[in-house]
């Protein structure tokens, strides 16, 4: 049996009532009246009675599994909602042979410094999701432990946005609501394609890094390397110019070498310092010799259109029908700030996938792989398509 997806959507002011109406619309596409897995994003009145949230979705879908978080707004069914209260709940029947494990995980210490405790053992999972507090846990730690356990597994989520009226954590695991830490699931029997729109443009020549430091690149192509970007930036035409004036951006092609990088070879990180008189330049990621960097830039029409190619080439990959559905985890910074009009994110997502359902909240950094390789984004779109 194949994957079944639904999504339901409330901005009703009650939270049990909200999410029982969410659920059910969610339920519906199931044909049955429990769901395998929910994931459940909340905002507003919610986040002061999340537990009444959570009562709601168990008395319409009786999952078997849930996870979830806080967050600032939620997207479900076509429709953004980046303020005030509402709820998105995505559910899922996974078919035979497939399974769902929700988890929470904490920070501990040890003599190394911060780790992880609570993770499941990665090994034989097919992709994992996972949704962290940004105050209480380490992200880099657990990405990198999850991707130790489950090599080459695509690995998505994004950064809780919201906490409880009291101030806490809000993330959701069953019934409880827990105060710190992170929540995630598991998937294993299911196939994930992931998708990574990082919403910037590359533009001017690649270059590649013959010195560099850690996070510090002092030769580009066998030059100082702020000299190099500086008659980079020269050559670009008045438009671009006019771009990287707004922000200077810089990719980092992760991944073996090919005659040709494009949409997805890139890690997009923002340029964190300069030097003029040692011509060196610092990079928000480590870098290493050999490497091709190339300036991005970003802006509204390069987003829209990254996120459509992204979404475009996903779709082609499964044979250019529609998904079974979609988990989507885009950045508080995007939205009416970035593209000046409702519902951008989720409208290209029913445009591209064909309607198929999908759901998702505003993410305070984005999770996603580039290079097969996991990392922590911001102003990014990253998309678990559930072919």
């Amino acid at each position: 049996m194949s994957v079944t997806i639904g999504c339901g959507l409330s901005t009703g002011p009650d939270p049990r009532v909200a999410a029982i109406e969410a659920a059910a619309e969610a339920g519906a596409a199931l044909g049955r009246s429990r769901a395998d897995l929910a994931v459940v994003f909340c905002s507003g009145a919610h986040l002061a009675a999340p537990e009444a949230t959570l009562e709601g979705v168990h008395e319409a879908l009786d999952p078997v599994q849930l996870a979830g978080c806080g967050a600032g707004g939620v997207l479900a069914a076509g429709r953004e909602v980046e303020a005030g209260t509402a709820v998105a709940v995505w559910a899922a029947e996974l078919g035979d042979g497939a399974e769902a494990l929700a988890f929470h995980a904490d920070a501990v210490e040890g003599p190394d410094g911060v780790g992880v405790a609570g993770l499941p053992d990665m090994d034989g999972a097919t992709a994992a999701i996972l949704l962290p507090d940004p105050y209480t846990f380490p992200i880099d730690a657990a990405l990198a432990a999850m991707a130790a356990g489950g090599a080459g597994m695509p690995i998505l989520g994004g950064i809780a946005s919201a906490r409880t009226a009291e101030g806490a954590a809000a993330l959701f695991l069953g019934r409880e609501v827990k105060e710190a830490g992170a929540v995630g699931v598991r998937l294993s029997g299911v196939e994930v394609l992931p998708c990574v729109s990082q919403g910037a443009a590359p533009v001017g020549p690649e270059l590649t890094v013959t010195g560099v430091d850690g996070h510090v690149i002092h030769e580009l192509a066998g030059r100082p390397a702020l000299e190099a970007l500086r008659d980079a930036i020269e050559g670009l035409d008045m438009h671009d110019r006019a771009l990287v004036a707004q922000g200077l951006l810089l990719g980092v092609v992760i991944g073996p070498a090919k005659p040709e990088y494009g949409q997805g070879d890139f890690l997009v990180r923002g340029l964190v310092g300069a030097d003029p008189e040692a011509g060196t330049v610092a990079v928000g990621v480590p870098v290493e010799a050999g490497q091709v960097v190339r300036l991005h830039a970003r802006d509204a029409a390069s987003a829209d259109r990254d996120l459509r190619d992204a979404l475009g080439l996903r779709r082609e990959a499964i044979g250019g029908g529609a998904p079974a559905g979609a988990l989507v985890f885009t950045c508080n910074g995007r939205g009416r700030g970035m593209f000046g009009v409702a519902d951008h994110d989720a409208a290209a997502l029913e445009d591209e996938l064909a309607g198929a359902p999908a759901a998702g909240f505003f993410a305070a950094g984005e999770i996603g792989p580039v290079g097969g390789e996991p990392f922590l984004h911001g102003f990014t779109a990253t998309v678990a398509i559930f072919p």
